[in-house]
C-alpha cells in the first residue's frame, strides 16, 4: 500500500484569540513544573531513590500539615523559619497548624510516635516531597520547594555522618554535577555555651557595623550571626572567633574521625568556620554541598593554633597531643562572603538532641536534605545530559475510523510488551503523523489503513530508508521486536 498526498494550499492565518476573562496568575514564589522539565525531575528522583535503595534507607512519607508547635520546638523560636517564614493558620477546630517548612522534625515525630525507637538501631529513612516557606523569592528559591532527605536515627558514630555526606555527594556527582563539601563542627551545647561568650564579646565590639538583623541576633541567637549573608557583615564574620577552638575533647575526636572517613572516601571538603546552618537542632557536624564553580580556592595559609587536642587539616591528618591546625584561605580571598544565600545545593548535619526535645528518649541522629529545584537548575544551566523519557522506538499511524480502532488495539499490544510507542490518534492526516514520527527520530512506523483493516495486516515502514513491508496483524509484535533488537 502506497500513500501519496496532494499538496494542500496554505491556510490563511487565524486571528489570535482574545478572551474577555482575566486568567488567574501563579502565586508569587510558586512555580509550575512543565513537561519540558520532566526528564530532569525524573533523573533526579531516580538517583535519589537509587541511592536510598543502595544504602538501605526505607521510604517514609509524612503529612504536609503538622502541629505548628512541632517546628517551633524542633527548629527553634529564634530562627528565621519560625519568626518569618512558616505558613501558620488555625483550622476549623481552632488548632494552630503549619505547612511543613522542613521534614526532619516530621520524620523524628513519626519515629517517636510509631515506636521506631524499639526497632534495631539505627533506623535509616528517606523521603521526597514539598516544603513551604514564606521566603523572599530568588533564583533557585521558591515558597513551595521540593526536598529529598536521608536520616540516620540511633547512631552516634562519625561513620553515620560520613555516610549521609557520602550519599549527598554521590547524589550530585552521579548526576554529573561537580561539587564539594563545606564542613564545620558546632560541638555540643556545652561547647557552644563557652564559644558564645567569646562570640558575643567580639560582635559587641563591632556592633555599630552590624546590619539590623544581626543586632537582634546578637541578643536573641548569637550563633545565627555567622549565618548572615549581608555584605556589610561579611568582614566581621570572617574574623570572628572559630568554634573549633572551643570544642571539648569528645567533640574534637568525633570531628577528626569524620575527616578521616571523608579522606578515605576521597570526598573533597573545605573547613568553613562560619558554617552553622540556620536551625537550632544541630549539634557537632554541620555541612553544606556547594557547586564547584562557586567554591573558594583551597590555598593553605599559616595554621591557626586552636589549643590542645589533635591536628585537623583539609587532609584530615591526626596526631595525638598536638594542637588543632586548620588550613584555610585568607579572609580577603573568601569568595563565599560574596555569595548569594541560595548557593548551597543542600545542607545537613547531626541533631543528637532533637528526639529527646520532641518527647523521645535521648537518641543520636544525623541527616541531609538535598534541594531538588536547585539540582534541576544546575543540570539545566550546565546543559548536562539526562535520559530521555519514553524514547519511542515505534510510531503507530492510522488512516480512517476503522483503522484508528485497530491502531488502538495495536498500541495496547505494544504497551503490554513494554515496547515504547508514540501515536497521534487525534489526527486524521497520515502525512502529519509520519512527519511527527520523523521529528521525534522514531525509526519505525506501523501503519494501518482501510486496506490493512480488511486484510488484517500492518505496514512496517523504515523511516530512514522508506522501505515498507506488510505483516500479519497477529505477528507484527514479533516482527518489530526483531527489528529493534528485543529478541
Amino acid at each position: 500500500m502506497a500513500f501519496n498526498h496532494p499538496m494542500k494550499k496554505p491556510e490563511a492565518p487565524k486571528e489570535p484569540y482574545k478572551s474577555t476573562k482575566k486568567t488567574p496568575q501563579l502565586l508569587r514564589g510558586m512555580r509550575d513544573t512543565l513537561p519540558k522539565d520532566d526528564k530532569y525531575w525524573r533523573a533526579v528522583y531516580g538517583k535519589a531513590q537509587e541511592l536510598a535503595d543502595a544504602y538501605g534507607f526505607g521510604r517514609i512519607d509524612t503529612p504536609i500539615l503538622e502541629e505548628a508547635s512541632l517546628f517551633t520546638r524542633a527548629v527553634g523560636r529564634q530562627t528565621d523559619i519560625v519568626e518569618k517564614e512558616m505558613y501558620v493558620f488555625e483550622d476549623k477546630d481552632g488548632e494552630k497548624i503549619s505547612l511543613r517548612p522542613e521534614a526532619t522534625a516530621s520524620v523524628v515525630r513519626a519515629y517517636i510516635q510509631h515506636g521506631m525507637l524499639n526497632l534495631p538501631q539505627p533506623v535509616k529513612l528517606w523521603y521526597w516531597g514539598p516544603m513551604f516557606r514564606h521566603d523572599r523569592p530568588q533564583a533557585g528559591r521558591f515558597r513551595q520547594f521540593t526536598q529529598a532527605g536521608y536520616e540516620i536515627i540511633g547512631d552516634d558514630s562519625p561513620v553515620a555522618d560520613a555516610q549521609v555526606i557520602l550519599v549527598a555527594y554521590k547524589f550530585y556527582t552521579e548526576l554529573g554535577l561537580p561539587v564539594n563539601v563545606q564542613l564545620n563542627s558546632i560541638g555540643t551545647a556545652e561547647d557552644r555555651t563557652r564559644y558564645k561568650v567569646e562570640l558575643v564579646n567580639y560582635y559587641r565590639a563591632n556592633r555599630s557595623k552590624l546590619c539590623d538583623n544581626c543586632k537582634v541576633r546578637l541578643v536573641k541567637n548569637p550563633m545565627r550571626l555567622l549565618d548572615c549573608k549581608e555584605e556589610g557583615c561579611q568582614p566581621i564574620k570572617e574574623n570572628a572567633p572559630r568554634i573549633l577552638e572551643f570544642l571539648a575533647e569528645e567533640s574534637r575526636k568525633h570531628f577528626m574521625s569524620l575527616l578521616e572517613y571523608l579522606d578515605e572516601l576521597s570526598i573533597p571538603y573545605f573547613l568553613n568556620h562560619t558554617l552553622v546552618r540556620g536551625l537550632d537542632y544541630y549539634t557537632k557536624t554541620v555541612f553544606e554541598i556547594w557547586p564547584e564553580p562557586f567554591t573558594p580556592k583551597a590555598e593553605p595559609v599559616a595554621p591557626v593554633d586552636a589549643g590542645p587536642g589533635a591536628v585537623l587539616s583539609v587532609s584530615g591528618a591526626v596526631a595525638d597531643e598536638t594542637p588543632i591546625v586548620i588550613k584555610e584561605k585568607e579572609p580577603k580571598e573568601a569568595e563565599e562572603a560574596k555569595m548569594p544565600a541560595q548557593v548551597a545545593l543542600c545542607g545537613g548535619g547531626r541533631y543528637d538532641l532533637l528526639v529527646e526535645e520532641l518527647g523521645g528518649r535521648p537518641t543520636p541522629a544525623c541527616g541531609v536534605a538535598p534541594g531538588i529545584e536547585r539540582a534541576v537548575q544546575q543540570l539545566r544551566m550546565r546543559q548536562l545530559a539526562v535520559p530521555e523519557i519514553n524514547k519511542h522506538e515505534l510510531f503507530v499511524a492510522q488512516l480512517g475510523e476503522l483503522a484508528k480502532r485497530k491502531a488502538l488495539v495495536l498500541f495496547e499490544m505494544l504497551r503490554l510488551e513494554k515496547i515504547p510507542a508514540a501515536e497521534a490518534f487525534s489526527k486524521g492526516s497520515l502525512k502529519f503523523q509520519l512527519e511527527a514520527a520523523n521529528e521525534k527520530k522514531i525509526p519505525y512506523a506501523l501503519i494501518i489503513g482501510q486496506k490493512e483493516v480488511i486484510d488484517k495486516t500492518v505496514i512496517i515502514r523504515d523511516m530512514d530508508s522508506g522501505i515498507q513491508e506488510t505483516v500479519d496483524f497477529q505477528k507484527v509484535v514479533s516482527a518489530v521486536k526483531r527489528k529493534i533488537g528485543r529478541e
